[in-house]
């Protein structure tokens, strides 16, 4: 495992709705951190393709029954990625390709066995040999995104062995569920990937507290919606409705430090790469005062079990 790791996280827009147009971009956005030096590329939540925002912005979107919504989580569905399908495959090529990992974030769709015709919140992990080697899905949709999402299980709920070390992921508010934590502590992340629609001051807390608490470097990654991007089968907020280039996910990424300090502050309102340069011998560094699976774990006090 390097000592020193270059990482990307990749702040950008999918082709909302359009699962073949945003797996095409997706590819593009890896070549182009690839070209960066990046060794690890992650995308935010759902990114393929998109996250359901319309739920919680535009007026009776939730509302039982309503055929607008309907249509459009219609769309959603026929738009999400089955694993394995012709979206994993794209990823799993390109990453083989540029010799990089990739985590992204997808709405998956079962097609067979249980779960069969359920939509989850999934996190894909490819390693730089183009492996699927994690898949997660968020194990209790947030709220209205249960109108959308299925609750997932926690076979995911690891740090696996990358090129550039052990590499985990979480999903929103799971970073505020105790024992999904300590499970992925307990994993021994190097870097994690923290997923949310929007970074916003709670997400930043969240994800300080999670990289000091594991002790271990993370990437925050918000999205980027626009009132634009809002599905025409819905009415879209009067606030709004005539600024299509007003952001509603306003991303918010970056990259926080083993100590809880920023590698890389916040970005918001912006498309772009955000590239870090880790060290992970300031893992070492930090565990020597607090260690949540280790002296600071008292297993004869505690028990903790995974099922």
């Amino acid at each position: 495992m390097p000592e020193k790791i270059r990482v990307a996280v990749v702040q950008a827009s999918p082709v909302y709705l359009d699962l073949e147009a945003s797996v095409a971009k997706a590819v593009g956005w890896v070549r182009e951190a690839a070209a960066q030096g990046a060794r690890l590329v992650a995308f935010g939540e759902t990114w393929l393709p998109g996250y359901p925002a319309w739920l919680d912005h535009c007026p009776d979107a939730a509302l039982w029954n309503h055929p607008p919504t309907k249509e459009v989580f219609a769309r959603l569905r026929r738009n999400s990625v089955v694993v394995p399908g012709a979206a994993t495959e794209a990823l799993s090529a390109v990453a083989r390709e540029l010799n990089v990992s990739v985590v992204i974030g997808v709405n998956e769709r079962v097609e067979s066995g249980a779960g069969n015709g359920t939509l989850y919140n999934t996190l894909l992990t490819f390693g730089a040999d183009g492996a699927l080697i994690n898949h997660h899905r968020k194990l209790v949709p947030t709220y209205t995104e249960r109108i959308i999402w299925g609750q997932g299980d926690g076979r995911g709920l690891k740090a696996v062995e990358t090129s550039i070390g052990r590499v985990g992921s979480l999903v929103c508010w799971e970073h505020w569920m105790p024992l999904a934590r300590q499970a992925m502590h307990v994993s021994g992340e190097h870097v994690h990937v923290a997923v949310y629609p929007t970074a916003h001051e709670m997400h930043q807390i969240a994800s300080r507290q999670y990289a000091f608490e594991g002790r271990c470097f993370v990437l925050a990654i918000g999205l980027l919606m626009r009132v634009g991007d809002v599905p025409d089968e819905l009415t879209r907020p009067a606030s709004l409705a005539d600024r299509p280039d007003e952001f509603i996910l306003r991303g918010g990424s970056s990259v926080i430090a083993p100590d809880g300090s920023y590698v890389v502050e916040p970005v918001f309102d912006e498309e772009r790469i955000i590239i870090a340069d880790l060290n992970l011998s300031d893992i070492d560094r930090e565990k020597m005062t607090l260690d949540v699976t280790g002296h600071y774990s008292r297993p004869d006090v505690f028990e903790f079990k995974l099922r």
